[in-house]
């Protein structure tokens, strides 16, 4: 049976494919990149529709009622990269930029920074931003599984520059000579919320690791397992992001530093709107998911 590709962009007939009704879509984006060398398969998503939802490249032409002579629409996602390699570059700038300006203050305030004394609460800030983005690294590169191998190229200098501008805005603040800390009983107590957050964020995705099969897209429902941290998701869909968004304010807390707050914000809002998403998912592809869980806030959102 033949099938023709059509472009999402104008309706232009891209090529016309020869395919078995047990073909995966998976299969008619290796035979189009035979055809068109630059529409590798990371770079395609089929559609039924120009405008519709992206298609399952695990299904065949049959489960998609495709007869001879049907149409599917093919959109060019552009050039892609690796999400390893996306999360690995985001990560390494602001590890780099934040040690950058704390151990040489004198490119940043001058030649008198670096015989002024530092307080304990900067040092402690400086120890616990580099742990937490060598952990997103370690976790990169030796934790998590990725549903979908790219993204696109174009997204990799937006995020860079969110994560990469926020470490120098932050350090800035935060190891000036100027800047005033909060008492130590505040930033001790922030200091054990952190740690908790870090942890708590790790057995998170530990759990989510152990859920998926290595090289599968299987969805599972996750459950806490013996791991006390894991509990939260009895309560919340998305606990990594509960984790997360906890341990920037307990950054926030611990500094008492406008600008680490204006970061916890700006990452809470993010994580809002994907928590959400994940948690509307859960439900739609789950009929039996629990109804008591929340997005990302406990009894709230």
């Amino acid at each position: 049976m033949e099938i023709g590709i059509l472009s999402t962009s104008g309706g232009k007939q891209l090529a016309t494919l020869t395919v078995d009704p047990n073909s995966t879509l998976k299969e008619l984006k290796t035979q189009i990149h035979r055809l068109k060398s630059h529409l590798y398969p990371d770079r395609q998503e089929f559609r039924q529709e120009p405008r519709g939802k992206g298609l399952d490249e695990s299904k065949t032409v049959a489960a998609l009622g495709l007869k001879d002579k049907s149409k599917l629409y093919l959109k060019d996602l552009g050039p892609q990269i690796a999400w390893k390699t996306v999360f690995l570059t985001e990560y390494a700038g602001p590890l780099f930029v934040y040690a950058w300006i704390y151990t040489r203050p004198w490119l940043f305030y001058g030649e008198d920074a670096a015989s002024q004394p530092m307080s304990q609460v900067s040092h402690i800030a400086a120890i616990c931003w580099v742990f937490h983005y060598s952990k997103r690294i370690l976790e990169t590169l030796f934790v998590h599984r990725f549903s979908h191998a790219t993204m696109p190229v174009r997204n990799l200098f937006r995020n860079c520059a969110y994560y990469w501008v926020f470490a120098a805005y932050v350090a800035y603040h935060v190891n000036h000579p100027l800047y005033t800390a909060p008492c130590q009983i505040q930033s001790y107590i922030a200091l054990g919320f952190w740690t908790v957050c870090e942890l708590g964020n790790f057995s998170i995705h530990w759990l989510l690791r152990n859920l998926r099969p290595p090289g599968s897209k299987e969805r599972r429902i996750p459950r806490p397992t013996k791991d006390p941290l894991t509990l939260l998701f009895n309560l919340v869909s998305c606990p990594n992001y509960t984790y997360e968004v906890g341990g920037w304010v307990a950054f926030t807390a611990m500094t008492q530093c406008i600008p680490a707050g204006l970061f916890a914000f700006a990452g809470f809002y993010q994580m809002v709107i994907w928590a959400i998403g994940k948690h509307r998912s859960y439900k739609k592809d789950f009929k039996d998911y629990p109804r008591g869980r929340k997005a990302i806030i406990p009894f709230v959102l």
